[in-house]
């Protein structure tokens, strides 16, 4: 079997692991909070984000504790383009930053008893530092404007990688993930997969980035059409679209997030590259759908129609568009207090509350 073919049924395997929902585990998670010390209902997504929680893990208060945000790196050609307010070499700058502690991510993860998982995907340049994950897959895209990104076996090589990074993980007791991401120019590649995907006009998938000018907008969207009209991907082949236009860390993200679903981890969706992510790991596997939980909206000016693409409701509106897995990893904190409430909060019966009139 040649190697793209193998990585092909590797993928497949663990899409078919994948387990279902379970309703069941849900159902006795809104009997119980119906049973606490409140009007039904009135603790609102809390309420509902536990409920949802028992259906991913099978437990009614599952053990979050160990809790990972999996931040993929790779660079891509077509910043070649001037389509972002930064060089490309600040990708490379950047992962240094998470390795060392100090970025945004890395702050919040502390606050919230989370590790940082930075994974080397797809960066264009040596990397070496004792505390990354070095899985390249590719060197850095090509410039899609001129062809397509990645070959396929690069593509499915990405992939996988986060398919045995949310493995490894899982294995070592991480029950809670995030998606984060790193890459100058990915805003244009997600801009990119969305409109191949869904057939969004790039004026309505393409945002200001890194903060680009309106002359700087405008270039972007024309980059971002050229290679559609270039590449020609297939809509209903989310491989195409992921090899053509897309980028190593978004089908890094594709893959952690199909890895977490098949070991019944809950796994938070960051911004818009994440999200593009999670629309690429939909189209591959629906059954992963439950398992995502929206975070926040990004001002990435196509993320809004991209949460509504996948049913995603987000949980905060920050104004944020930094990515890195930050909007992803302040909703952890959303989570321990959903699953506190169950856990600790009195019922009527055991409170000797009255309840209230059905």
């Amino acid at each position: 079997m040649d190697e793209p073919l193998l990585r092909r049924e590797n993928l497949l395997a663990a899409i078919k692991a994948i387990p279902s929902f379970d309703e069941a585990a849900a159902a006795r998670a809104r009997l119980h909070s119906d049973r606490l010390t409140k009007p039904p209902g009135s603790l609102g997504k809390l309420e509902e984000m536990a409920a949802q929680l028992a259906g991913m893990t099978g437990e009614l208060w599952p053990d979050l504790s160990r809790r990972a945000v999996v931040v993929m790196a790779g660079d891509h050609g077509v910043c070649e383009e001037g389509i972002s307010a930064f060089p490309q070499g600040v990708t490379l700058q950047m992962v240094l930053n998470f390795l060392n502690g100090g970025a945004a991510v890395n702050v919040l993860a502390r606050a919230a008893g989370a590790e940082v998982v930075c994974v080397d995907v797809g960066v264009a340049s040596p990397l070496a530092h004792a505390g990354l994950v070095s899985r390249k897959a590719v060197w850095g895209t090509a410039n899609m404007t001129k062809g397509p990104a990645m070959s396929l076996a690069e593509t499915l090589s990405a992939l996988l990688t986060g398919v045995e990074t949310a493995h490894e993980l899982a294995n070592k007791g991480v029950a809670l993930f995030a998606t984060g991401e790193m890459g100058i120019g990915n805003t244009t590649a997600s801009a990119a997969i969305v409109s191949a995907l869904t057939g969004l006009s790039p004026e309505d998938t393409v945002g200001r980035g890194t903060g680009i000018s309106d002359e700087g907008l405008l270039r972007k969207r024309t980059v971002v059409e050229k290679a559609l009209e270039v590449n020609s991907p297939d809509r209903n082949d989310p491989l195409d679209v992921l090899s053509k236009v897309g980028g190593a860390e978004i089908a890094g993200l594709t893959g952690v997030i199909i890895g977490a679903a098949s070991r019944r981890c809950p796994i938070v969706i960051d911004g818009y590259i994440s999200t593009a992510a999670a629309l690429v790991a939909a189209r591959l596997a629906p059954a992963c759908m439950p398992y995502m939980i929206g975070s926040h909206v990004s001002q990435e000016h196509g993320h809004p129609a991209l949460l509504r693409e996948l049913g995603l409701s987000p949980l905060l509106t920050l104004d944020m568009r930094l990515g890195e897995g930050t909007g992803a990893v302040l909703c952890f904190h959303l989570l321990d207090a959903a699953l506190a409430l169950m856990g600790q909060m009195a019922t009527f019966d055991s409170a000797g509350v009255s309840g209230g009139k059905e």
